[in-house]
């Protein structure tokens, strides 16, 4: 798909993101606008998928890891067909099957597992990865991180874990917008140098810019070319991306804009993205 296509569904995805997370009253809107861009290149460029059959057993697995940024990955999916549109505006309901995190349990077609605990997802990709690779499939596993994420010891098991069973059917990607719920990720619990540190443990390394639609394709098409070892990409992103008064803020991690800012937030989103 042409970038002029990707950046109109990216426009669309990002309205919704808006439009749920006010209909809902809470949610996070600083990491699902920064990770819009890289998830539509990758459902509607890379991933291997059919969301009129989403168990199909040739699919390619998309685990979000940093959960709770689940609004983009919902209105991605609506955005592929996976279910209407219409079923956004019921985020954060009882009973919905949009929860505040993914929730495999609920039956929402696209959801390969329950995630919101930070830190796990990438070990569940690494066994799917690993059992994938011992049955000889061809399907690959893409896990979306947080880079605040990474400050979380049980990622580096699992990072150790696919660099030593060269998973090269594993693509890791981090959703580095350098802030978290707390702050600076620096301040909170620094992490840097990222790529030379996943570059000790046995993984190809690949930065981008995250909002660069070149270069999030081309990273795509370079991880599933790489072999030997699995592929990290890490997307240098903007928290709040397409939003003035939420981009690089902190305190946009958590809290959403009040009803009577929507109309100007969409205004905006069609000026700046």
């Amino acid at each position: 798909m042409e970038n002029n296509n990707l950046k109109t569904i990216a426009l669309n995805v990002r309205k919704n993101i808006i439009k749920m997370l006010i209909k809902a009253g809470s949610g996070h809107p600083g990491g699902s606008l920064s990770i819009t861009d890289v998830l539509v290149c990758l459902f509607f460029n890379h991933l291997v998928h059919n969301p009129k059959d989403p168990l199909w057993e040739g699919r390619d697995r998309v685990i979000l890891s940093k959960g709770h940024v689940c609004p983009a990955l919902y209105a991605v999916l609506a955005e592929s067909g996976y279910f209407p549109t219409d079923e956004l505006w019921t985020l954060r309901q009882i009973g919905s099957r949009l929860q505040g995190h993914p929730a495999k349990d609920k039956g929402l077609p696209g959801i390969e597992i329950s995630t919101g605990s930070l830190g796990q997802g990438l070990s569940v990709g690494v066994g799917i990865a690993l059992g994938l690779k011992l049955d000889k499939k061809q399907n690959r596993v893409y896990v979306i991180m947080g880079d605040g994420e990474q400050e979380e010891g049980q990622i580096w098991e699992a990072v150790m874990a696919a660099g030593h069973y060269k998973l090269d059917n594993l693509t890791g990607i981090i959703d580095y917008n350098n802030l978290q719920i707390d702050g600076s990720v620096e301040e909170v619990m620094g992490i840097s140098d990222l790529s030379e540190k996943y570059r000790a443990f046995r993984w190809n390394v690949i930065e981008i810019d995250g909002h660069n639609y070149d270069q999030i394709n081309n990273a795509f098409k370079q991880a599933k070319e790489y072999k030997g070892k699995p592929t990290v990409i890490i997307a240098h992103t903007v928290k709040g991306k397409g939003v003035s008064f939420m981009e690089n803020k902190a305190e946009w991690h958590g809290k959403v804009p009040k009803k009577e800012q929507l109309d100007m937030i969409l205004k905006e989103l069609e000026e700046r993205v």
